[in-house]
């Protein structure tokens, strides 16, 4: 077998809920399968998992060392914690040499487009990896997408357009687009959109304030009459008090 990293595991007696405490230990809970194969589990340090699969991702070959047997495996299902993002599973899938397998390839995207450093477009990816078949020990670790030579707005590049060892089959549809160059949107297309979003805005507070104007007074509390219109005798003034006439001098 060609030289690949190797991984030391051990079989895993811990199963369930309690894989939690593992965890807690910094062990990763793993299991081993395969075609014709029986589960088995395992278990692997955190920080030993971690540094092999920097090395060859999900397509890569990894020689897992169990009971002193080597058994060539590719990384599967890694499942990661919620919110840090630390690996919290992975299952090993034992292969056949000479067997053909089926997964996916991430794509990296090599160097700046003329449309963008011009900027007279921008550069979409609509996806980030494919699937493709070959052996195990000529899997790609990744396939490279030349975008340079993309000009003009509307360039684009489909599956059956990649670059791949004539050992790959690629699996994924030939006409999906992979990269492609898309309409820059102008800073006074901006400007406009937001122009019209502030307007309606204002548009809808002042429809609300209108229509909360017109709901009337505030309802009396359950139960209170309301109050009765003034009379009309209550809604005339009251007459200042007429001045009583100034007493004639006595004269003499």
């Amino acid at each position: 077998m060609a030289q690949h990293p190797k991984l030391k595991v051990e079989k895993r007696t811990v199963l369930g809920k309690k894989v939690k405490k593992l965890r807690k230990e910094g062990i990763l809970p793993a299991n081993i399968y395969g075609k014709d194969l029986k589960s088995t589990a395992v278990q692997v340090p955190l920080k030993d998992f971690l540094a092999v699969f920097r090395q060859t991702g999900e397509t890569g070959l990894v020689e897992v060392q169990l009971d002193g047997q080597i058994r060539p495996v590719l990384i599967k299902n890694l499942q990661l914690e919620y919110v840090d993002r630390t690996p919290v599973h992975v299952d090993f899938y034992q292969v056949n040499l000479k067997e053909k397998v089926k997964t996916m390839v991430p794509l990296v995207f090599v160097g700046e487009p003329k449309a963008v450093t011009d900027k007279l477009g921008l550069l979409l990816t609509p996806i980030s990896e494919i699937e493709v078949e070959a052996l195990p020990a000529d899997l790609p670790e990744n396939i490279e997408v030349s975008v340079e030579h993309l000009t003009t707005v509307g360039d684009q590049i489909a599956v059956s357009e990649l670059k791949v060892p004539s050992v790959v089959t690629v699996l994924s549809d030939p006409e999906h687009v992979v990269v492609k160059i898309d309409e820059l949107v102008s800073k006074e297309t901006l400007e406009e959109i937001a122009a019209a979003e502030a307007a309606a805005e204002a548009a809808k507070a002042a429809s609300d304030a209108a229509e909360a104007g017109t709901q009337g007074a505030t309802p009396t509390a359950e139960g209170e009459q309301p109050a009765e219109k003034p009379t009309e005798a209550e809604q005339k003034p009251a007459e200042a008090p007429k001045k009583e006439p100034k007493a004639e001098e006595k004269r003499e």
